[in-house]
């Protein structure tokens, strides 16, 4: 009800916490959730901590564990759109960013779910476009998948948002010959990125994948704008296929 005292440098409105991702590990549900305002980068990324989804369970109480990393303006990135993956080897670890110089990647404390190097983070540099945010990372068949968003977000039905992809055969996207890559072999770094979804029908700039194994069957979340609806915002569920090559489609 009340926002950690922490977050007023960053927002004086709840309207200010958005694009929340969610993990268990350690006994705890994390999540992670952006604090800004619109179109600036004096941002962080928070983190609340609970060891049960279940209200009516005694044991429910959001826990504020503070800042996982801020930005100013000084920076050249933007600390919002949080997503967490665990890599191959248990390392834990967060994309972010939006416009700047784009997305981000860098190392968590697997324990504690803050930075693993507070003091002196490393932060590796994953895609670039001149509009580009709502990064999400899934591990699929030997590669990391790097989804994002291009475009411009939550301008209704003038909304430009389509999501795009590249993969990589590690984490970190650094080693030789290992950056995230399209499917044509461009690197997101340079502005590389595959189109999975664009505006199609009533279906107006959708954005923000999410992806769901269950039982060997994927499916994926997104959001977008219904012109059936005087473009009202909506959440669709779809399936998710992998082609032969491995891309998703």
């Amino acid at each position: 009800a009340t926002a950690p005292s922490w977050t007023t440098s960053y927002t004086s409105s709840l309207d200010g916490f958005w694009a929340p991702d969610v993990i268990y590990f350690n006994g705890q549900y994390h999540l992670y959730y952006a604090v800004s305002s619109f179109g600036v980068n004096t941002s962080a990324i928070g983190l609340a901590t609970n060891p049960t989804l279940d209200p009516n369970d005694s044991s429910y109480l959001w826990t504020d564990q503070g800042p996982v990393i801020k930005s100013i303006t000084a920076n050249s990135y933007n600390c919002i759109d949080p997503s967490i993956i665990f890599d191959a080897t248990n390392g834990l670890w967060m994309s972010f960013g939006s416009y700047w110089t784009g997305i981000y990647l860098v190392q968590l404390n697997a324990s504690t779910g803050l930075l693993l190097n507070p003091a002196s983070p490393t932060l590796i540099h994953l895609a670039y476009n001149s509009s580009i945010e709502a990064s999400y990372l899934y591990y699929h068949g030997g590669y990391y998948y790097l989804f994002v968003n291009w475009g411009q977000c939550c301008a209704g039905m003038n909304s430009t948002y389509n999501i795009r992809v590249g993969r990589s055969t590690t984490i970190t996207g650094t080693f030789p010959g290992s950056s995230y890559r399209d499917r044509d072999g461009n690197s997101m770094v340079t502005g590389g990125g595959t189109l999975f979804l664009k505006t199609t029908g009533k279906y107006i700039g959708p954005g923000q994948i999410g992806i769901l194994d269950e039982g060997g069957t994927n499916c994926f979340s997104y959001h977008y704008y219904d012109a059936n609806a005087n473009g009202a915002p909506t959440l669709d569920i779809e399936p998710l296929y992998w082609t032969p090559d491995g891309w998703p489609a």
